[in-house]
């Protein structure tokens, strides 16, 4: 691609067509890679190339087994690239997601209860409860806009007792801010305290930049869907003490009552490792990078301010976190005045064909926030959570865009929510019936139509819990 804003690029699933209430089959439009991403199809096709050679990795002399292990070891240098790290000091440690990446470092800081972790309530929950378990937590505070600045930081970084590491997301997957990375990181490492950065929505959408201690991403939201992710850290960290799981592979020696741990990153793999996984996110990445950074982010800055300034001018919506000019990624987070949020997407989905999320987005701290709720109103939500009844759980509508969305994506999404705004706005005259479960909270039409009669319902919650 060139210089400017290039065409989307083509996902596997992007032809797939839906069932709509109207009767009418629909183009799937997908507004919901902040949560996952359909794979690129560089990405199947490196698997495909790769499965037959499959074999088990560090465990066999078999030519099969030494090219898997080859094909292993190559993907994790390609991450330890990817995430800036330094080959001579750094390590790449293949988790399944950003979420175990976090737990795996929370482990291995070996932090006492007292030892302070500094984080921010921007959060996602895997960057907030991991902490809880093992220090104690001290919080940046966000304004009503959901920012935060680096003088806030900085204030955080200067109280004592100083922290032990500060952990901080590279970009909100809200609202799609974000931080000054090179600023906070700068202002940290200037107080001798380590960073980790929180790169899972940033990553399919940004350089990571260099100075951070740790790095956690996830290829499900970057366009590798097939369980792998990454830690990427000190080596110092993991060179000794036990790992995070322990297990054949992490050894060395193993006598009945004595265990020698191999050198990292081996010592933090335990079993069989995910090769197709990581061969997945070596040729996402790969790909990202032959597409180039220029053309991601023109393409995803052009896309941003279509979607937010959109939203932000249609009556009867409420655009969440920092003003459409602000900078963000291609993520818009929103309310439609009288229409429950769950509602809102359950409408999008069965009557457009347009997938979104909807709920807290795992980052309840932020979401209460950016919301105002008062106390009271956080009380009341909770007394009917512990009854089971999710209801009345408040929330908001994600719509995100990634690699292969359109303008005219966004459009369908700006003209399904004006009209969904303007029925919430006028009564609720010709529009289909819908009942909500109160287990989960989602809403479910009443329909006799293919695709949506109460046989098409699946098991557990689409996205309400949590």
């Amino acid at each position: 691609m060139g210089k400017g804003v290039s065409p989307p690029v083509a996902l596997v699933g992007d032809d797939m067509v839906v069932p709509c209430l109207d009767g009418t089959d629909r183009r799937y439009v997908n507004l919901d890679s902040a949560a996952s991403t359909s794979a690129l199809p560089a990405v199947v096709d490196a698997v495909e190339r790769f499965v037959p050679q499959y074999s088990s990795v560090h465990r066999g002399a078999g030519y099969k087994s030494r090219r898997s292990t080859a094909a292993y070891e190559e993907a994790r240098a390609a991450l330890l690239a990817f995430a800036a790290g330094d080959p001579e000091h750094d390590v790449a440690i293949v988790c399944r997601n950003t979420t175990e990446a976090i737990n795996h470092l929370a482990y291995r800081l070996r932090l006492e209860p007292d030892d302070v972790v500094l984080t921010t309530v921007v959060e996602h929950h895997a960057n907030l409860l991991p902490w809880g378990r093992v220090a104690t937590r001290r919080y940046v505070e966000c304004g009503t806009d959901g920012t935060f600045s680096v003088d806030d930081v900085v204030a955080g970084l200067d109280a004592g007792p100083r922290p032990r590491l500060l952990a901080v997301t590279g970009a909100s997957n809200v609202t799609g801010w974000l931080p000054d990375l090179a600023g906070i990181v700068a202002a940290a490492r200037e107080r001798g305290v380590p960073v980790l950065v929180d790169a899972a929505q940033l990553a399919p959408h940004r350089p990571i930049p260099p100075g951070a201690d740790y790095v956690a991403f996830s290829g499900h939201k970057l366009y590798a869907p097939f369980g792998a992710g990454a830690l990427v850290g000190r080596r110092a960290t993991f060179a000794d003490g036990d790992p995070f799981l322990a297990g054949g592979g992490a050894v060395d020696l193993v006598d009945l009552d004595e265990v020698v741990w191999s050198a990292p990153p081996e010592r933090e793999e335990a079993g069989s490792p995910n090769v197709v996984g990581a061969v997945a996110l070596h040729a996402a990445i790969d790909e990202l990078g032959r597409i180039g950074w220029e053309s991601l982010v023109a393409h995803e800055e052009a896309l941003a301010r279509r979607l937010r300034g959109g939203l932000a001018a249609t009556p009867g919506v409420r655009l969440l976190g920092p003003p459409p000019e602000a900078g963000t990624l291609a993520i818009a987070t929103f309310v439609v005045e009288g229409a429950h949020h769950a509602l809102v997407a359950a409408r999008l989905s069965a009557e457009h064909g347009i997938g979104v999320r909807h709920g807290c987005f795992c980052a309840h701290p932020y979401l209460i926030r950016l919301l105002g709720l008062a106390h009271d109103e956080v009380d009341r939500y909770r007394a009917a959570l512990r009854t089971g009844d999710h209801r009345t759980m408040p929330g908001a509508v994600r719509a995100s865009c990634g690699i292969a969305t359109t303008d005219a994506d966004v459009d369908a999404l700006l003209a399904a929510v004006a009209q969904v705004a303007a029925e919430a706005a006028g009564g609720s005259a010709g529009v289909p019936a819908y009942e909500q479960d109160p287990v989960t909270g989602d809403f479910w039409p009443v329909s006799d139509r293919p695709g949506w009669q109460a046989a098409d319902r699946g098991p557990g919650a689409s996205c309400a819990v949590g």
